[in-house]
């Protein structure tokens, strides 16, 4: 079960609106996706077919974390992620919004707000983890 002190912090969060959160609180949405792997089946599975690490890199804050899908599981990290796959470069509003959902990527990215480099398959299956994840989210009221 999803700790629920994290989904008040994640609710907060969101009230207060992207801009006012810190960077480093995205980390707090992939503590939610590990959590979520671990007791839904169907996220469980994509995340068992992944064999992925994505570099996030919000370039007007000058922060970067990652997050990984191996062997079955989610880990996740400020800095550089250990043998990364795939890259992508934004700006906060851009990533927060992609990761909250509220941003298409696809959009993002032909609009030139989005810099992906490396394997654009690995980004699409986050896409998959992320969309999944979120619409779980979504249902537990996130």
């Amino acid at each position: 079960m999803v700790d629920e002190k994290l989904i008040e912090e994640l609710k907060a969060l969101r009230e207060a609106g992207p801009e006012n959160a810190p960077p480093n609180s995205v980390l707090k949405i992939f503590e939610v996706f590990k959590q979520l792997a671990a007791e839904d089946e169907d996220l469980k599975e994509e995340v068992e077919d992944a064999d992925l690490c994505m570099q996030f890199v919000i370039t007007d804050k000058d922060y970067k974390f990652w997050i990984s899908a191996r062997e079955g599981e989610i880990s996740y990290g400020e800095g550089d992620g250990p043998d990364v796959s795939v890259t992508l470069k934004a700006a906060y509003s851009i990533m927060s919004g992609m990761l909250s959902q509220e941003v298409d990527a696809t959009s993002a990215y032909m609009a030139g707000d989005l810099t992906i480099e490396g394997n654009l398959q690995d980004a699409m299956a986050f896409g998959e983890i992320a969309s999944l994840a979120g619409e779980i989210m979504e249902d537990k009221g996130l």
